[in-house]
């Protein structure tokens, strides 16, 4: 079935601004549902979490809702759900955690691919650990991270894997699950950005064979937290840094101080929009958020086509995003024109197309575009096909 788009942008107050949108891959605007999710749970009572008063309770039960949405949503038990300011935060703390058994003689892999939040923290917690850093590179004429070149850098002394499932900056989806084979098989633990990718497709951590997964809500319509996803074995199994008289149990240790129970309350009101976009799909809300990503595939990459021969059409544009399989995620460099001064002009004629490295610093820098990065251009569930002409208008009247 055909995403109603008009039916979907009447509820994001945000678009009335007048902007055709592209900047989603740096945080989507929010549906009315959700808005009115964080003001209702923000209206009742709340308190710390417990079962005696009012406001305990409601506290407990906004919790309880996140992780059974968030579980939903990622294909994992809710008790392997945890929640943190924001996913960068979370490879912080788990990379921190893991690095307790690593030491000198141990191996971590890296991508060039990947966001400085899945790089930086592996790193830094590896050689803090006397740990041996191992990068995988990919190629910049095609975009591609191939399973070759993660095997290239593996051995019997990697104890840690970290790959983005979609890049921020590119769009490019590396084979995920064929990268776990081979993690697994040298004995490491595979641990999976997902912050870009949940926002495009239905996610399922066993499928993938992610040990462990990060995705941002407000990345798919939600608010501003982050969320890792787990198998709830492989977390007790786990000793993170706490506060003495907080929960020993899991999820909760992983969880430092009180958790924001109205971004909760959203983020559970983002699952369901999600899993509402396609209103004739029927079931669990795991079935229906199948269906509901598998309309948006389809019209999120008919866009997409429709942009990249636009591009082509005009001519004097680079287009770095050349992976077969990718997000409806565009890179793409103008001739004779920096990317922040293209952006300049598309934002003065109501296209928003943010520039820049968006963090995937490395990767910006093997496509030998540096610092400046290039325009990025980013499609969500409310993009429409005016949106689209009017990128294209605005690029066909750059002044060059």
């Amino acid at each position: 079935m055909a995403l109603d788009v008009e039916a979907i942008r009447a509820h994001i107050p945000a678009l009335t601004s007048g902007s055709a949108r592209f900047d989603a891959p740096g945080g989507t605007q929010m549906p009315q549902p959700v808005i009115e999710a964080i003001a209702e749970a923000l209206s009742r009572p709340l308190a710390n979490r417990g079962q005696v008063t009012e406001g305990e309770r409601n506290a407990d039960a906004l919790v309880t809702q996140a992780r059974q949405a968030l579980g939903d949503l990622l294909g994992v038990r809710p008790r392997g759900v945890v929640f943190g300011r924001s996913a960068t935060q979370l490879a912080y703390d788990l990379s921190r955690t893991l690095a307790k058994d690593w030491g000198p003689g141990d191996e971590v892999v890296v991508t060039r691919l990947d966001h400085d939040s899945n790089i930086r923290p592996w790193v830094q917690a590896a050689r803090a650990a006397g740990a041996t850093v191992r990068w995988a590179d990919f190629d910049p004429d095609t975009g591609e991270l191939l399973v070759e070149q993660v095997a290239a850098v593996l051995s019997e002394r990697t104890r840690l894997v970290a790959v983005t499932a979609a890049s921020n900056l590119t769009g490019t989806c590396p084979d995920v699950p064929a990268l776990a084979a081979l993690a697994h098989e040298a004995g490491a633990l595979l641990h999976v950005d997902a912050v870009h990718y949940a926002a495009h497709a239905a996610v399922d951590l066993a499928a993938l064979g992610a040990d462990t997964l990060v995705c941002s809500p407000y990345k798919f319509l939600g608010p501003h937290l982050g969320v890792l996803a787990a198998d709830p074995e492989f977390l007790e199994t786990l000793r993170p840094d706490k506060l003495l008289p907080s929960s020993d149990a899991v999820p909760e240790r992983f969880e430092l101080g009180t958790l924001p129970y109205e971004l909760l309350a959203g983020t559970r009101a983002a699952v369901d929009f999600l899993a509402g976009l396609e209103p004739e799909a029927r079931g669990s809300r795991r079935e229906r958020l199948a269906a509901s990503f598998a309309a948006l595939e389809v019209h999120e990459d008919a866009l997409r086509a429709r942009i990249e021969q636009g591009l082509a059409d005009l001519g004097g544009i680079t287009v770095h995003s050349r992976a077969a399989h990718r997000t409806p995620t565009l890179l793409f460099t103008v001739a004779g024109m920096a990317p922040a001064e293209v952006s300049r002009h598309l934002a003065a004629q109501g296209v928003d197309a943010p520039a820049g490295t968006f963090y995937a610093v490395e990767a910006a820098h093997r496509l030998g575009l540096g610092d400046e990065g290039g325009v990025r251009v980013g499609l969500a569930p409310y993009s429409s096909a005016e949106d689209v002409d009017r990128l294209l208008a605005a690029l066909s009247r750059l002044p060059r």
